[in-house]
């Protein structure tokens, strides 16, 4: 995967004056995994007639696509991003902790619902008898 991202994607023609323009920018478009060949060339066909603004905008959305795939990719690697040093061992016991707690709330909160129908059959049978 990571040999994929350094390779400039087959079949893509950028203009010298766009490189030159914008190199950030082609470099993340290139290395977008969310789009195919035909999307990449479109987007860097069009840079020279956008606004400023949809260029920090577009420059924004593959900046984060970028950071997402990366924590993902660390995740998987044994560490997560947002939370150097943690192992994924430490982040499944956390999980498990999660879960257990939500079956147990889950598990309250069945009980309470069983005690509460119970208490309206009751009330209802006082209700009757009078």
């Amino acid at each position: 995967m990571a040999d994929a991202k350094q390779q400039k994607p087959a079949n893509l023609i950028i203009p010298p004056d766009v490189q030159a323009k914008f190199a950030s920018i082609v470099q993340l478009v290139a290395e977008s995994e969310s789009m195919n060949n035909e999307e990449r060339q479109y987007w860097i066909n069009i840079l020279p007639v956008m606004t400023p603004d949809q260029i920090k905008n577009l420059e924004e959305i593959l900046v984060n696509e970028k950071e997402q795939l990366a924590a993902i990719d660390a995740k998987y690697a044994g560490t997560d991003a947002a939370t150097p040093g943690v192992s994924q061992k430490k982040l499944e016991d956390i999980d498990t902790e999660r879960r257990q707690k939500r079956e147990k709330r889950a598990k309250a909160e069945k009980e309470h619902q069983q005690n509460e129908e119970l208490a309206e059959e009751s009330i209802l049978k006082n209700i009757q008898n009078l």
